[in-house]
This record gives structure tokens, C-alpha cells and sequence, in this order.
């Protein structure tokens, strides 16, 4: 047809020019339910995390995915009943994981500002675990640990000052990040913690960054920490878990070559081979970013002296990663009906010069009525999305095989003031 889309990881392929996801149409879904709207492959994120379970074989672990990169509940009860546990950076996380039916004793809680209420909630729910990131947060743990008759489990979250080479807002390793305790100087704080009561030290934490593709930081980072390890259990600080964070990161663009999780995991359960570790990862992007993309329909194209513009109805509202991060989004048609490409920005209607989804992108042919899909939505999608400009949010549907179902209604203008 003159257009050579980006290389579609399944389940999405085109069937006779329409674009699939598993067995179902995308655009019989998006004249159905409307746009713009989110779809999920069960099978792509099922699949996803299964990929990370046969990567560790019989080495003791628990995958616990990252809440913030699609807490939709219908994604999380999937995983749940999968037997993933949950990474959590807030108390309203740790919420729609039980509301899920998570299991909280697989829960673990990083970030840096965690409130007295979240902790509470957190210890009363009974978590796996903290990662704590300061000795604020240890002194604060301790105190409502006390007070609530409680034993907290915990890891302190270590900055290993190991550069992700990744963009620099999802970049979280380096000594000028807010993140955890230097690896400098984490050691002593090993041994304050000790002498605080109701805290049960036993973990070592750290995250780099996300949307890794070469993975070599990650692995100078999981040296650096066998290595305080073993300083550590030699100080008498009885360490029995590695969170080894998440950051494993998907193709966004033609030529970028997606990590293999089994191998990554190969190398990590090698270097810890012996070490009497349980080891804790918590991957996000990896699972859900590729199973999901953002469906839109072409409003109008807008021709000026200089650029000629798309105008869809999704919006920076929706995505913003582009507006954000500058991320790059693959858009492809939904049914390829028309030879030929043109150069366009593809934009949405908010009222901002950052509401773009792409710049000068060789596009394929398009015509108002048009749907387009975003590829590589499914994470850091609709957990970002606002109301800015006074925008219902998009509706969710999950697909499984055949069928499909909404697991997420798109809000109305009712809902736009509810609460005011």
C-alpha cells in the first residue's frame, strides 16, 4: 500500500489491511465505544509477565509490577490471579490492589514521600515490605510501627550512582536524584536502622531508571550492590532480599531492540547464585507498555505555507509522553485504504502548542472519519491522563481472543464536576 508501518509486536497485526488485536477488529471497537479510547491485549500482558517467571526458573523471587504504570483494576486482577505481587508508590495504589484482590503480603512500597496516613494504611493492610528511602522515613516508620504494634519489614532504597542512560526524567540512580541513600554512605545508616525499634531490616533496594534497552547499567548496579551485600551481612545487618527494581524497556521505533528477559535474568540469578537471596524485581513498562494502544479519529487536516497538520481527537490529555518526555509514539491506521505517505504533525485539540503526538512524521495516507492507533500505550498512558481543558477521560477495554469488554467507561461531563 505505499506504507511500511512500524513493526507491530503481536498479538496486533494487520488482517486483509484492518488492524487486529489478538482476534478482534480495532476499528469495529472504536466505532463501537468511541474514541479516543484505550485497548489491552490479555494475551500480550499475560504473556509479558510469564516471560519474567520462566526467566527466573527455580530461583526464589517475586515479580511485583509497578502500579504506576497502568493501574487499571481489570489489568491488576489480572495479574494478581496470576500470582504477581505489586510495587506501589502511594496509598491509593496499595487501595486498587486490594480492591483487585492483590495479595498484600506480596506488596511493596517505595518512594520517597510516603505519608504518615500511607504508611499506616500500609502496615495495618500487612505489606511485604518498605523501601525506605531516608532516615526521616525510617525514624517516622519506626514510631507508627510502635504505636500500631507492629513489626515493619523493610530494604533501604540505595542510589548506586549508576548513570541509565535514559531520559533524564526517568533517569534515577545518580547522586543529584531525589532517590535513595548514596551508596556512600548507606552503610552506616545500615546500623542506625538496626538500633530503631519495630523495624525488621532485612532487604536491600534499587532503581536506576526505566526504558532501559541495553541493560548493562543494570547489571554494573546489581555488582555494586552484591558487593555492599556482602559488607553489609559482614557488619552483622541480616539481609535476605534484593529488590532489584524494574527498567527494562520496549521499542518505541523501528530499530530499537527490546531486552530479552531471560536473558537479563540469567546474568542477575547467576551473580546471586549462592548468595541465599530472595530476590524482588518490579517490572512495569515491560509488561503492559506494548499491549496497549491509544485509538483516535482524524478530525481534520489543516494545511499552512509551512507544516501540514492532522488534527485527531485524543489529546495531551490522554497521552502525554509526548508533550512530557518528548517520547515517540508509532501511529498506524487502522485500515490501510489508501496508497502513499505525507509529512504531517498529528495533534490534538487542547488549546496548548505542546499538545502534539508526533512532528514531522512520515505518515500514511488519511482522511477525516480516519482512525489511527498510538502504539506502545499501555503504560504511562491513562494513568497520566488529566481533565485539562475540561476533557472527559478516555474509556478502557480489554481484549481477550474473540471478545472484549469495557473495564473502564469513559466519563461524562457529569463527572467532570462531581465532588465540586
Amino acid at each position: 500500500m505505499g506504507f511500511t508501518p512500524f513493526m507491530l509486536l503481536p498479538p496486533f497485526a494487520y488482517r486483509n489491511q484492518n488492524l487486529f488485536v489478538e482476534d478482534c477488529d480495532l476499528e469495529a471497537i472504536a466505532r463501537r465505544e468511541g474514541t479516543p479510547l484505550y485497548v489491552y491485549s490479555k494475551q500480550a500482558i499475560l504473556s509479558r509477565y510469564h516471560a519474567y517467571e520462566a526467566g527466573f526458573g527455580s530461583f526464589p523471587h517475586q515479580i511485583c509490577y509497578a502500579v504506576k504504570a497502568n493501574s487499571n483494576l481489570s489489568i491488576l486482577r489480572l495479574l494478581a490471579q496470576a500470582g504477581a505481587g505489586f510495587d506501589i508508590v502511594s496509598g491509593g495504589e496499595l487501595y486498587r490492589v486490594l480492591q483487585a484482590g492483590g495479595n498484600p503480603a506480596k506488596v511493596v512500597f517505595s518512594g520517597v514521600g510516603k505519608t504518615r496516613e500511607e504508611i499506616e494504611y500500609a502496615l495495618e493492610s500487612g505489606i511485604h515490605s518498605f523501601n525506605c528511602e531516608s532516615e526521616a522515613e525510617l525514624s517516622l516508620l519506626s514510631s507508627i510501627a510502635a504505636r500500631l504494634n507492629k513489626v515493619a519489614r523493610i530494604a533501604l532504597r540505595v542510589n548506586p550512582h549508576v548513570d541509565a542512560a535514559t531520559h533524564p526524567y526517568i533517569s534515577t540512580g545518580l547522586r543529584d536524584h531525589k532517590f535513595g541513600i548514596d551508596i556512600t554512605a548507606v552503610e552506616a545508616v545500615y546500623q542506625r536502622a538496626l538500633t530503631l525499634p519495630h523495624l525488621q531490616l532485612e532487604g536491600v533496594s534499587a532503581h536506576i531508571g526505566s526504558q532501559l534497552l541495553d541493560t548493562q547499567p543494570l547489571l554494573a548496579a546489581l555488582d555494586a550492590l552484591l558487593a555492599l551485600i556482602t559488607r553489609l551481612r559482614a557488619a552483622g545487618v541480616p539481609i535476605t532480599h534484593l529488590d532489584i527494581g524494574g527498567g527494562l524497556g520496549v521499542p518505541y521505533r523501528e530499530g530499537q531492540v527490546e531486552p530479552v528477559v531471560s536473558d537479563h535474568l540469567a546474568a542477575v540469578c547467576a551473580r546471586c547464585a549462592g548468595l541465599g537471596l530472595i530476590l524482588l524485581t518490579e517490572p512495569g513498562r515491560s509488561i503492559v507498555g506494548p499491549a496497549g494502544v491509544l485509538l483516535t479519529r482524524v478530525l481534520y487536516r489543516k494545511k499552512t505555507e509551512t507544516k501540514e497538520f492532522v488534527i485527531v481527537d485524543a489529546a495531551m490529555n490522554d497521552l502525554i509522553r509526548p508533550s512530557l518526555y518528548e517520547a515517540h509514539h508509532e501511529i498506524v491506521p487502522l485500515r490501510r485504504a489508501f496508497p502513499g505517505t505525507f509529512v504531517a504533525d498529528v495533534v490534538g485539540p487542547v488549546c496548548e502548542s505542546g499538545d502534539f503526538f508526533a512532528r514531522d512524521r512520515d505518515m500514511a495516507q488519511c482522511l477525516p472519519g480516519d482512525f489511527l492507533a498510538l502504539v506502545t500505550a499501555g503504560a504511562y498512558g491513562f494513568v497520566l491522563a488529566s481533565n485539562y481543558n475540561t476533557r472527559p477521560r478516555a474509556a478502557e477495554v480489554l481484549v481477550d481472543g474473540a471478545h472484549w469488554r469495557v473495564v473502564r467507561r469513559r466519563e461524562t461531563y457529569e463527572d467532570l464536576v462531581r465532588g465540586e
